[in-house]
Parts: C-alpha cells; structure tokens; sequence
C-alpha cells in the first residue's frame, strides 16, 4: 500500500486529496521505488488546472528520488538498493510507493543527496537544456532571463555565471532580487517597479539581448520581443501568467528577423543517451560546486495543497519539495 496524492477533477489545489493505493509488484521493465524527496514544480500547476490535460482521476507529480525495492522481469540497469530519481513517466510522483518503468530512471551519483537530487531531476534539468542545448551559451554573452528567484532560475543564475555569461533577471520583489544577486545575476530587475524593457536597454547601451528565455508567459511575451537584439532568439518555456495570445509573424519580423522556440524538457530527453548526457552534464556542474541548490520550503505530502498555494501565489523562492 501506499499514500498518494490523487485528483478525479481539475480545480485549485483542494482538489488534491492524499489516499491510500494499492501498489503491487513491478512487472517486466518496471521498478518499485520507495520515495525519499519528492519535487514540487509549476508544471504541476498546469496539469492540476487542466492547462495540460490528463485523464482523471490520476496522480500527480512529475519528478522524485528514492530507493528501489524490487525489479521485474528484464531490467538489468537498475538493481534493488539502488538510489535513483526521474522527471519522465506517468503522472503520480506524489506518494511515498509507485511502480516505475525502469528505462526512465537515472542512478544518483554518491556525491548528491536526495534532497538536492529531488530539485536537479526537473529543474536542473531545465536549467541545463535551455542552456546547453536550445540556445547553447558559450561565454560573453548578455542575456535575459525571467523568474530569476524561482527554482530553475537559481540555478540558471550560478549556471550563467560560471559560464561567464552576463545574466539579467527579473523578479517580482526587491528581497528576490537580492537573492538572484547572491546567486550569480549580474543585473536584476523588478518587473512590479521598473518597466523591464527600458532596463534592459539602458544595460544592454540600446542593443537588447540575444536570446531571452521566459517562462512567465501572457504577462512578458512582448515586452520580451522588445529587448531582442536583430536576429535574437526568444526562448518560450512556460507560461506562469497565463498562455501567450496568438500573435502574426510580422511581428518577429518587424523586430529585426526574429527566432522564436516553444521547447518542452520532454522532447530533449526523449532518447535515453541524450537523457544519460544531460544528467552527467549536471550532475558534473553541481558536483563541482559551481551550482548549489537551495531548498527554501519543505512539506509534508499531506500538506502539497499549501505547497501549490504558496508556489502560485509566487511567495517560494528557490526549490519546494515534499516530504513522503
């Protein structure tokens, strides 16, 4: 048996109910894992609300760590003991129990505990694609980055920095900004007091960014598009304020031939060698120390429904996780 987080309608977080589910004995290719840290994440959010369908009733939770207590038929990677954690599969990391396919799971290096591995599975992992991958960062360049404060965006900020990228953030609050200063943001702007275009223009001497990366959505597409260079890229990962309106393509075009990417982490992890890359990639940043992780509220499973209060209402800073 085991507790888990379960939802049969779409709604705001009371919807959310902890229950008591069977949990049998994995299958061919799959694992039981007994969770240790679970992830809370926006995207959590999304499928809650119904922004992102799901049939219900289901679980819910995208990213967790924990230990493996038994192996079906057929899985030689993953052995019992083995301390893991994952970002893809079905819906229900929510629980302290569940049965997982084992070729989505990835092994944890001795040196990263389960807490800090809990927040690297869907938001390090973020971190390291939109900067590795959908606009490779190389060093010396400027660029824009929205919710600085957040999770992904504490580590982007330490991430930008060893990389000697120039990262201007976004925040919502003086306290914020001080905390993505602390972490590595060379320029932060509070978007509820400064109007983030003009900053970013007077910073950038009137040449805007090369790349923007926004996952706040309805609330800063344009102003954005605005603070691109000619031939900038605008990097659309989420949508925190609601989802960004239809828009013409003369719009890019008038800004200087802009790019625009919609990117999901789940389409750059899809193949399993381009997963085991990127978890090394961040699991050798962290491991040296240049990124840190904090963890700046902790829950009680039983309390998810104050966690995704707390992270709507954009009072957490950093990572939130619960706690089985």
């Amino acid at each position: 048996m085991s507790k888990a987080i379960r939802f049969d309608r779409t709604g705001g977080p009371e919807v959310l109910v902890l229950q008591t589910v069977e949990v049998g004995d994995p299958g061919p290719g799959q694992a039981r894992v007994r969770h240790t840290c679970i992830a809370v994440n926006f995207i959590d959010v999304y499928f809650r609300t119904g922004r992102y369908p799901l049939p219900l009733p289901n679980g819910l939770g995208s990213d967790a760590v924990g230990v493996v207590e038994a192996v079906g038929d057929g899985v030689t990677d993953i052995r019992v003991g083995d301390r893991v954690g994952y970002l893809l599969g079905p819906q229900g990391a929510y629980a302290d129990v569940r049965v997982m396919p084992a070729d989505v799971l990835i092994p944890l290096p001795e040196g990263i505990a389960d807490r800090t591995a809990a927040t690297l599975m869907m938001k390090g992992m973020t971190a390291q694609y939109l900067f590795r991958q959908v606009y490779p960062l190389s060093g010396g360049e400027t660029i824009l980055y929205h919710a600085a404060a957040g999770g992904v965006g504490l580590i982007a900020c330490q991430w930008a920095r060893a990389l000697g990228v120039t990262l201007i953030g976004t925040v919502g609050s003086d306290a914020k900004g001080e905390l993505a200063k602390q972490h590595g943001a060379a320029h932060v702007i509070n978007y509820n007091t400064e109007n983030f275009v003009e900053r970013v223009r007077e910073i950038t001497g009137g040449t805007g960014v090369p790349v923007v990366y926004d996952s706040i959505g309805n609330d800063t597409f344009k102003g954005s598009l605005d603070c691109l260079s000619p031939l900038g890229t605008m990097v659309s990962f989420g949508s925190a304020s609601g989802p960004v309106p239809p828009f013409g393509l003369n719009e890019l075009a008038s800004r200087g031939s802009l790019f625009i990417t919609r990117p999901t982490l789940f389409t750059y992890t899809a193949r399993r060698e381009d997963l085991d890359a990127m978890a090394a990639d961040l699991f050798d940043v962290v491991g040296s120390g240049k990124v840190k992780i904090e963890i700046n509220q902790r829950y009680a499973l039983k309390d998810v429904a104050q966690a995704h209060i707390e992270l709507e209402s954009r009072k957490t800073t950093g990572s939130s996780i619960l706690l089985p």
